[in-house]
């Protein structure tokens, strides 16, 4: 096989790749606090013939961690994080890290996430309110206020993806990194009776995936016309 045929085949695959994480983030668009996938790709040289020939990469995933458009919802327990925090959930599997701040209570006051998951305070540990005690208010620090008495604090982490991680729960990541509890609230703070809508622009993704989807058509006729032509050079050299 010529390798203008492999060329073409990894080109192929880094197109798939591609379509596959546009795919996830149209999925993804309404998600709360999702934070959209990403991929980079580096080209492979390869010089075991007189010449230099270039591959795609299989890509390497991110994520997009820019922040994405606060909405008012008036609901006093639901918090949006500002900056580059996020809130910790204990879920099946462990911890995980999330900007989907909709919470609501249990009926015996713990402050739980739209799956049931408890919240996490500085500590690790679930944050519990009385569940007849009255309003309750969250300062900017994540500390939750009830009856002009501090009864706990919403924990605000910084994560590390560099060493890799995994998704969970829609918005969740588990970073393979350790997290770090955050202490400055000047940069990174939390604002009650909001929640922070997914980074995707549906539009945007949508222009990606009609490009991504051209540009792997392109990669599949080269790719029949090198085999065309192999095919085309077979039975002449056959014929001689």
């Amino acid at each position: 096989m010529a390798t203008g045929s492999f060329v073409a085949l990894s080109g192929q695959l880094a197109l798939d790749a591609r379509l596959s994480t546009i795919a996830n983030n149209i999925a993804n668009a309404r998600t709360v606090g999702y934070r959209a996938n990403g991929v980079n790709f580096n080209p492979l040289v390869s010089n075991t013939q007189d010449f230099d020939t270039v591959f795609a990469s299989t890509g390497k995933n991110h994520v997009n961690m820019s922040a994405g458009g606060f909405t008012r919802t008036g609901n006093p327990l639901d918090v949006a994080v500002h900056g580059d925090g996020f809130l910790a959930y204990t879920g099946p599997s462990g911890t995980y890290y999330s900007k989907d701040g909709r919470l609501t209570m249990t009926e015996t006051g713990e402050l739980v996430n739209v799956l049931g998951q408890p919240v996490q305070d500085v500590g690790g540990s679930g944050i519990t309110v009385n569940p007849n005690g009255g309003k309750i208010d969250i300062s900017n620090d994540g500390g939750v206020y009830q009856g002009g008495q501090r009864v706990g604090q919403i924990g605000l982490f910084a994560i590390n993806l560099n060493s890799g991680y995994t998704r969970v729960e829609g918005s969740g990541l588990v970073p393979v990194a350790q997290a770090e509890q955050l202490t400055d609230f000047s940069n990174n703070s939390v604002v009650q009776g909001f929640i922070e809508e997914a980074n995707v622009n549906p539009i945007t993704e949508m222009v990606k995936l009609i490009q991504v989807t051209r540009a792997f058509e392109a990669a599949s006729t080269y790719a029949d016309k090198v085999l065309e032509n192999e095919t085309d050079a077979i039975k002449t050299l056959g014929a001689r």
